[in-house]
């Protein structure tokens, strides 16, 4: 049986990986900032078939929080096979000379620190696990930039370039590193990005049909199903109607 801990697990990919996971049978720990939405998950996780479900609300952008949350894991929950680097967002779209510093830092945070802390802090856990793999969910963004992605794009390109370095410094130890790159998906992305404007996320989808987080977690499924000699280090997932970053075939 493994354990598998996912960051950002209150919605969207997280929740929706959350569900995948527990069909199987996983012991989880899930985390995030929302601690009500993991308790009204928790049961449904466990309806499911999963054989336990833990909870962990913190910040991830907060290096001690995560650093606390580790180290009050005790008994079975030390015994770590799978890290699911999930959490992360985009805020405002805005051009550079246009932006908020609070964003590109709430961006930098959480999308690079965040995953960072997290990963440096379980790596010595996962190095005892008999299969350990993490996956770091990208973003088509991580090696594409399109109009107003800046600060998330670079956020993104950082998750592939640190995606391969520890790919090549865990090696020695068995360690699996996979990146899940998503393209246009039908979240609480875009309502977070556009600060709570519905009406602007919506646009965001309409004409063509995106990918669900159900989508994606089918994906990240398929990495960690792999026999332990196969890892699958980059997989790049867009809608039918999405050709790049920035090319999207709408029906209007």
């Amino acid at each position: 049986m493994k354990t598998a801990l996912i960051t950002g697990a209150s919605s969207g990919f997280g929740k929706a990986i959350a569900t995948a996971f527990a069909r199987k049978g996983y012991r989880l720990i899930i985390t995030g900032r929302r601690n009500e939405k993991l308790e009204a998950l928790k049961p449904k996780l466990m309806d499911l078939g999963a054989k336990d479900v833990l909870l962990l609300s913190f910040d991830i952008q907060d290096k001690e929080a995560v650093n606390n949350a580790v180290d009050s894991l005790s008994g079975e929950w030390k015994n770590i096979d799978i890290l699911i680097n999930n959490a992360g967002l985009a805020v405002g779209k805005s051009t550079i000379e246009n932006g908020e510093i609070d964003d590109w830092e709430r961006m930098i945070n959480t999308n690079v620190k965040g995953l960072l802390y997290m990963t440096r802090a379980l790596i010595a856990t996962l190095k005892n696990s008999d299969g350990p793999h993490i996956v770091n969910i990208g973003s088509i963004a991580g090696t594409e930039v399109y109009p107003g992605g800046n600060v998330y794009c670079a956020s993104k390109h950082a998750v592939n370039a640190l995606s391969k370095a520890m790919r090549i410094e865990l090696l020695p130890y068995a360690i699996r590193v996979s990146q899940i790159r998503p393209g246009l998906a039908e979240t609480e992305f875009s309502v977070v990005r556009y600060k709570g404007d519905e009406t602007k996320a919506a646009d965001v989808y309409k004409g063509y049909e995106p990918l669900l987080a159900e989508d994606v977690a089918r994906a990240v499924e398929f990495v960690v199903d792999q026999p332990k000699h196969v890892c699958i280090n980059d997989l790049e997932i867009t809608p039918t109607a999405q050709a790049n970053a920035y090319l999207i075939e709408k029906n209007g």
